[in-house]
């Protein structure tokens, strides 16, 4: 691939590049990032002389130098002026906790949500599918700021056709819609997304308990978020597939996807193997709780996440406060190039934070 098609995001193949290739892309586009942020953020750039680092030019993927996901919410981190902040969005969280704000001007904006929709066009496909949003209709109006439930949605709406949101806004079944939605489409492919726990409380649970299974044998579900709750409840990701194709049909596809609002168009979708992979557009590292060094495959660790996409504000190498771990690179039986992993949790001690938690 020559350098001149490696600089354009769209000729690359979303899965396509092996690690030399993919590596040599990114980090280009990072160390980009990492000097612009210097340029137009002065809490950044702060927070680099601080650590030492002037250049902006990391010589690997774990030399880019990151932010903690924290800071999100204790420092204004815009890239750009106040009169070009188009969208703010912010991190779910309960009212007595500070959420993030991540600030996006019109062109981040657009380029994650078409970072997104060619990520995960490459698991439903190219043509739009009918959809069912399992969430309420009220979630998307307010335009100048969303939640990252309603970031979320927006982003996955682009898939879509016909979108037809499930619940009510007390969060009880619509229904009179869902039956409408699975009589019309019972026999062609539909595209389903919620966040997890909403997914299973307020959708799968009362379909079951109702009587209304196997009308969507053809769909396509994508959820996110909100495992803890389902932890608690001893719902594993086993379980979990297991009884939504009870009530959906047995050949539903499922994929789990990892994200958060500081990185959105940047998502880790599980394959059908079960691992979170890394698009060629970002990847993974694993970092030790303690000394912060990097982590071999197979060692659990804190996840950092690293993109191409964030322009607006610095939030192309962020240190999360999720502990993961990496199976493996370029290996995945599912034919998909890049990084896989699996996420286990959050850290203790470190507020709880999770998108199906907002209501």
């Amino acid at each position: 691939m020559s350098d001149s098609s490696m600089s354009d995001w769209k000729s690359i193949e979303v899965f396509g590049l092996a690690k030399a290739e993919k590596q040599a892309w990114l980090l280009g586009q990072l160390n980009r990032l990492t000097r612009h942020h210097q340029a137009h953020c002065q809490p950044y750039a702060n927070l680099l002389a601080g650590q030492g680092q002037q250049e902006g030019a990391a010589e690997s993927l774990n030399a880019v130098p990151y932010v903690a996901a924290r800071l999100f919410k204790m420092l204004r981190l815009s890239s750009t002026l106040p009169d070009n902040v188009f969208k703010t969005l912010t991190s779910s969280g309960t009212t007595s906790q500070v959420k993030s704000q991540i600030f996006l001007d019109r062109d981040t904006a657009a380029l994650q949500s078409k970072v997104l929709v060619s990520l995960l066009s490459s698991f439903t496909g190219k043509a739009r599918r009918p959809m069912l949003i399992v969430d309420h209709d009220g979630l998307t109006g307010d335009k100048a700021g969303f939640s990252a439930r309603g970031a979320g949605v927006q982003g996955l709406s682009f898939l879509g056709r016909d979108h037809t949101y499930a619940l009510n806004s007390d969060m009880t079944p619509n229904w009179p819609v869902i039956d409408d939605f699975m009589a019309k489409y019972a026999n062609e492919p539909v595209l389903i997304f919620g966040f997890t726990f909403m997914v299973w409380q307020h959708f799968i649970q009362p379909l079951i308990a109702s009587g209304r299974s196997n009308q969507l044998p053809q769909a396509l579900l994508f959820h996110s978020g909100g495992w803890k709750k389902l932890q608690d409840q001893a719902v594993s990701n086993d379980t979990f597939k297991t009884t939504v194709r009870q009530a959906l049909g047995e050949q539903v596809a499922i994929h789990n996807f990892y994200g958060m609002v500081e990185q959105i168009g940047s998502v880790f979708v599980e394959c059908e193997q079960g691992h979170l992979h890394a698009p060629t557009y970002a990847d993974v590292l694993i970092r030790d709780q303690e000394t912060l060094a990097e982590q071999c495959e197979g060692e659990i660790g804190l996840i950092q996440v690293l993109s191409f996409i964030p322009t607006s504000y610095p939030g192309h190498s962020i240190l999360t406060e999720d502990l993961g771990r990496l199976l493996g690179e370029d290996n995945c039986l599912c034919g998909r190039k890049g990084r896989y992993f699996e996420v286990l949790g959050r850290l203790p001690k470190t507020e709880v934070r999770g998108c199906s938690d907002v209501f």
